[in-house]
């Protein structure tokens, strides 16, 4: 004998409902893997590893351009090891998330990165950086001169936020 209509419904409802928080937790870690991975240079930055990252922004969002000459795309929650964001930041030569609060101290020791030296005239309030391995730098020629490092680092053009970013700097 068939269930009655309202119970068949209820199911229904029930099992679509699963299946829409299973497709949204797939794509919050999805976006988590993107995202993160991206600012930690996973993989290191390269135009093609940048246009990747940026085609997986554009599809969840339109981008915010009046700060810093940067594209700041809003995103579901994501993020890693007590860091938590929910923008991905694209400027010239980097991509990165913005981290929730003023982190960079936090986010230097935990990924081992330097202090940066105080020549980004006025770029940043607060700066750490690390260089990838001489293997995880792009081929001479491929870009320019250049290195590819993570960055943290805080600025009052981006109040409350701590940028955590892969960055290509030519020489």
């Amino acid at each position: 004998m068939p269930a009655p209509k309202s119970l068949r419904h209820g199911l229904f409802t029930a099992c679509a409902a699963i299946a829409v928080l299973q497709a949204g937790s797939t794509l919050a870690f999805a976006a988590n893997a993107t995202f993160y991975d991206a600012a930690l240079c996973k993989p290191p930055y390269s135009l093609t590893s940048s246009t990747k990252i940026y085609e997986a922004a554009e599809k969840l969002a339109k981008p915010d351009t009046s700060s810093m000459g940067a594209a700041i795309y809003k995103i579901p929650q994501i993020g890693r090891d007590g860091f938590e964001s929910d923008e991905v930041f694209f400027a010239n030569g980097a991509v990165g998330v913005l981290i929730k609060g003023l982190r960079a101290d936090e986010l230097a020791a935990k990924y081992k990165l330097k202090r940066e030296k105080p020549d980004l005239l006025g770029a940043s309030s607060k700066g750490y950086a690390r260089p990838l391995a001489k293997t995880l730098q792009p081929p001479a020629g491929l870009a320019g001169p250049g290195k590819v490092s993570i960055v943290a680092r805080e600025s009052d053009a981006l109040p409350g936020k701590t940028l955590l970013a892969c960055e290509f700097v030519a020489d």
